[in-house]
């Protein structure tokens, strides 16, 4: 494989150390050469690295013609932009060379000219046409992929890389205090150094760090700083470390090429960005187990988690800046184990040779979509109860993308969906509405596959016009030429005679494969009358989803007053409105109060849909006599959910997803059934332990949470019955497999 890569030769900071290690890299695996406009420093650096490096100058004609020549001479196979004026270059010679062409967004556009009117006036907007020109994106981050999808670029040709360093064994030149000495400081031995290695200019935001430091400082006077650093805000920030009255105790070192000493010396890593792609200084300082403080911008939290592996504040909030380096100056424990944390992350996700791998891997992805381009059909589009904040629906539907994806990591997947601008960043695809019908028959026209995914949407408990809806997509799919399948699902209650006759009818003539999560809707399906499809006992794709890291769930604890760490035993409780909820509260808490009395557990109210599960967790929390209940927010992502499932000793749950998460990682179980779809899942992996809602009392759930305390002992016995479940999960994605593979052979 041969890649072009054209940069302006300008550049400085992360982008010039993204660019020249990445190049350096994948010279030892593919052939990358770089083109710049401009000679200089960067251009004798990437040399001296060993990267073959052309300069090109001139007008802009000149050097498209010196460019398409070089390109049909060498036969490269890939353009890869970074930069204004290697997007624009890119942008035109996309159609005169048939090359793909990709670019690195390393900071956001919009704001990469602040400042600078002229330059956003005319780079700026240059930058803008190309990018909209240039089919596939790599951002430096997850949050710049977001920012690039919520732009309107197309989220399945749009990919991540990260910042790429080397772990191994990091050292410096100079010990810290030969590196004080270098600056001229003689700063006491105990004193603790904040450190910053960043521009000086508006969207680093400096002043904050010197007005949060100078609030950390009154309160605890050992603290230091060095801003290693330059640029056009210098005289301003020093003029504010006078009227701060920190001056003697802030350097500014300018400009530093010996970072290693720079990260060796300093005791907190931190960074006060209003925006970033994805910075060095926090690898960097991961590098040497810095715990670092930092603005909750760009793609800072993918490294950096609160109380996990640093502390995030919001942009410009100098006070909360303070009260974080105000507690690592007291407390050297907690800098230790941040610092400790984040140089475990870094050296697992953050290796330059990872990056490059990756790299490659998207230059991979790339060409073969180009190959694939040509098809009539192609893909599969999902529907669900997907984008209304159901973490077990949204379990479900990412559990679908990954198993589809490793059939085929780049085949089209479009989902429909109520939230398609948070579905389309979560999880990269392509999203419609659920009710724009015009929309998902249009895609249903291109794909190869309608999968009905997951979840109980064949029933009419809830509502007949949801049973109807899904009905007709069922319908509207093998109508408009897709293989149709119902993937890892429940079925029924249908309780209603004609819509049971509508949904036998239907099935029958519509579907080419179920799967299913439990052998009751095995039966509830031969009772509507269902024979032809090719029916599959399975089990909820969201059985073989991951966990968080243990250390995310326990930052969550400790958020919520809790102290995981000291050896607290918990209950898990998930709850839910429903029709008799209300007149079981009492039940529900006089049941809690007597598990914590009697086996000290403390109750966690885990919301699996955000406001409904929140708002009745409250209702019975409320009613607790005994307990300091937790109530926490909503999890955000499943894994963060099914790590804090793990972190309980007992689960108590009306949530079915809620059941699922805390099996898998052998949490003993109680269930309160208000559908037959929990007791059917609690049957498949042999927990008898349930009541139904109706005819729960406080002395029957007290006898149910007993029970399950004492199996909590072999907690490895439930592990191995949902590892059975696991197992058998896999039939969703071979049939899946096989559909796509009779489908597509036309196409």
């Amino acid at each position: 494989m041969k890649v072009i890569h054209l940069i302006s030769g300008g550049d400085t900071g992360g982008a010039k150390t993204h660019v020249h290690s990445l190049l350096q890299g994948l010279n030892r695996h593919i052939q990358a050469d770089m083109v710049c406009f401009t000679d200089g420093p960067f251009v004798q650096e990437a040399r001296a690295l060993g990267i073959h490096t052309d300069v090109l100058t001139g007008g802009l004609f000149s050097v498209l013609k010196a460019l398409r020549a070089k390109i049909r001479q060498e036969g490269y196979d890939v353009i890869h932009c970074h930069g204004s004026r290697g997007n624009l270059m890119g942008a035109l010679l996309k159609r005169s060379t048939g090359l793909p062409v990709v670019t690195t967004v390393h900071s956001d556009p919009k704001i990469d000219y602040m400042g600078r009117p002229l330059a956003a006036l005319t780079f700026g907007a240059l930058n803008s046409w190309a990018l909209r020109r240039i089919p596939c994106h790599i951002g430096v981050s997850q949050p710049m992929v977001e920012l690039l999808i919520d732009r309107g670029y197309d989220p399945q040709l749009v990919f991540d890389i990260k910042n790429g360093l080397d772990f191994s064994n990091p050292t410096s030149r100079l010990s810290r205090r030969e590196y004080l000495d270098s600056l001229g400081l003689d700063w006491r031995s105990d004193a603790v150094i904040v450190g910053i290695a960043a521009r000086l200019n508006p969207v680093k935001d400096m002043g904050t760090l010197l007005r949060g430091f100078a609030l950390a400082h009154r309160e605890q006077p050992m603290l230091r700083l060095i801003i290693a650093g330059d640029g056009e805000e210098g005289p301003a920030l020093r003029q504010l470390a006078r009227e701060l009255g920190v001056e003697d105790v802030v350097c500014f070192a300018g400009w530093v090429s010996d970072t290693d000493s720079f990260y060796h010396a300093i005791d907190i890593n931190t960074l006060t960005s209003l925006s970033e792609g994805f910075p060095y200084s926090l690898p960097e300082g991961a590098r040497f187990a810095l715990p670092t403080v930092a603005t909750e911008v760009g793609g800072v939290p993918s490294l950096i988690r609160h109380n996990v592996t640093g502390l995030l504040f919001p942009p410009r909030d100098h006070e909360a800046l303070g009260r974080h380096l105000a507690a690592l100056a007291a407390d050297p424990a907690l800098r230790r184990r941040l610092g400790g944390q984040l140089l475990e992350k870094g050296r697992a996700e953050y290796s330059i040779e990872s990056t490059v791998q990756h790299q490659i891997e998207i230059y991979e992805s790339i060409l073969r979509r180009k190959a694939r381009a040509g098809r009539r059909r192609d893909g599969v589009i999902l529907c669900g109860a997907y984008g209304q904040n159901n973490a077990g629906d949204e379990a479900v539907l990412k559990a679908m993308i990954t198993e589809l994806r490793a059939i085929d990591p780049d085949m089209p997947l479009w989902v429909m969906t109520r939230k398609p601008r948070q579905t389309r960043a979560t999880y990269r695809v392509g999203a419609v509405f659920t009710f724009n019908v015009p929309a998902f028959c249009r895609r249903m026209s291109k794909s190869v596959l309608y999968a009905n995914g997951g979840g109980s949407l064949i029933q009419d408990v809830t509502s007949h016009r949801s049973l109807w809806f899904y009905l007709f997509t069922l319908a509207a799919a093998k109508r408009l030429g897709c293989r149709v399948m119902m993937y890892g699902c429940g079925i029924g209650p249908v309780t209603s005679p004609r819509n049971r006759k509508r949904t036998g009818k239907t099935i029958n003539s519509c579907v080419d494969v179920i799967t299913l999560r439990d052998m009751a809707s095995q039966e509830e399906l031969k009772a509507l009358g269902v024979c032809r499809p090719k029916i599959a006992l399975a089990a909820d794709p969201a059985v073989t989803l991951p966990a968080a890291p243990p250390q995310e769930a326990d930052a969550v604890l400790e958020n919520a007053g809790l102290c995981p760490r000291d050896g607290q035993r918990y209950l898990g409780v998930t709850v839910r409105p429903w029709p008799g909820f209300e007149d079981k509260l009492s039940a529900f808490a006089q049941a809690i109060d007597q598990a914590y009395q009697r086996h000290g557990l403390i109750p966690v109210f885990i919301p699996i849909e955000g406001k409904q599960d929140d708002a009745a967790a409250r209702q019975v929390a409320a009613l607790l006599q005994k307990a300091p209940a937790a109530i926490l927010p909503p999890c955000g992502t499943s894994e963060l959910a099914i790590a804090l499932s793990a972190r309980m000793d007992v689960a108590l749950s009306m949530r079915l997803h809620a059941l699922i998460f805390a099996a898998a990682r052998g949490v003993p179980l109680v269930g309160v059934v208000y559908d037959p779809k929990v007791s059917a899942f609690l049957d498949s992996v042999d927990q008898d332990l349930y009541v139904h809602l109706d005819q729960l009392t406080p002395e029957r759930l007290c006898a149910l949470l007993d029970a399950a305390v004492d199996r909590g002992h072999d907690r490895a016995a439930l592990e191995a019955k949902t590892a059975r479940l696991i197992g058998l999960e896999r039939t969703n994605s071979v049939l899946a497999a096989q559909l796509l593979a009779d489908g597509g052979a036309g196409s």
